[in-house]
């Protein structure tokens, strides 16, 4: 632990409040090593902040983990928000026993376990994934369009808006074209023919219209997941009636996106301040 940086286990201490500099809380939303997430606040601040829930990426797989989005945990801290920048258990050694239905389900729990934070506005969360986590992002989104008995059907933290930066954002479409490799039969125990139940309730595509607004941010170098996924995915959700932009960025490749300096903070920035109807403290 760094100073400053404290950890809460379930039922334990609550989060204090950090005032003069940018503080870091490492929480745990579950008993296992995998649930657990990285709670950044500002410097300063003035009433409830509204909160970013950041969602890795890495195709699911046990060795990509949450530091993944540090840089832009702390770039949403220096805007004057809050960053709940979330682990889950993902597939492979290590991963804690991740997949079908485990991942999902931590990822809605970590965003329910919002509602126990002090002086953050519940009215205004949204989520931002790069990668699978853009994919987890988009389906924490709409989660009040899954069925009952599905994987984070219960919902206590509603998303206000999601934004999805290179993501798998079609999961039929990655594993027919072998976007990951394997790694979508992997994550659902198998592909669309084999568990279409689940293909139903996890791919983002399937779920349109969210009912919320989304952004699809995509580096036009991207050679790990397809621009023309997000741009595909966009196209059908105008369809099916959901505001939702997509924005190609022609000079970035896949890492690029999770970059504070580059273009993608930027476009997600500004999408962030029209979600929240204010800007944050600088």
């Amino acid at each position: 632990l760094i100073p400053g940086h404290h950890d809460q286990r379930p039922g334990g201490r609550r989060p204090h409040r950090y005032r003069g500099a940018m503080g870091r809380t490492r929480i745990s939303y579950g008993t296992s090593h995998c649930q657990v997430g990285d709670l950044w606040l500002p410097a300063q601040t003035t009433g409830d902040l509204p909160l970013v829930v950041l969602i890795h990426g890495g195709f699911w797989r046990a060795p990509f983990t949450k530091t993944l989005m540090s840089r832009l945990a702390r770039a949403v801290a220096k805007r004057g928000w809050a960053a709940w920048n979330i682990e889950y258990r993902r597939v492979g050694a290590l991963g804690g026993g991740g997949g079908w239905p485990e991942t999902f389900q931590d990822v809605a729990d970590a965003i329910d376990h919002a509602a126990s934070f002090p002086e953050i506005d519940l009215d205004r969360v949204a989520t931002c994934g790069h990668s699978a986590g853009g994919a987890l992002a988009l389906w924490a989104a709409g989660r009040g369009r899954l069925p009952d008995g599905a994987p984070g059907s219960s919902v206590k933290v509603s998303v206000l808006g999601a934004i999805s930066l290179a993501g798998v954002v079609d999961l039929a479409a990655a594993e027919a074209s072998g976007v990951g490799g394997d790694a979508v039969a992997r994550l659902l125990g198998g592909g669309e023919l084999e568990v279409p139940e689940r293909m139903a309730v996890a791919s983002p595509a399937a779920l349109v219209p969210l009912g919320v607004p989304q952004l699809l941010i995509h580096g036009l170098r991207d050679t790990v997941v397809p621009p023309s996924m997000s741009e595909r995915y966009a196209e059908r959700a105008l369809e099916a009636g959901d505001d939702v932009r997509y924005v190609p960025l022609p000079d970035a490749g896949h890492r690029d996106l999770i970059d504070p300096r580059g273009d993608a903070w930027a476009e997600t920035e500004g999408q962030l301040e029209t979600l929240f109807g204010r800007s944050g403290t600088p």
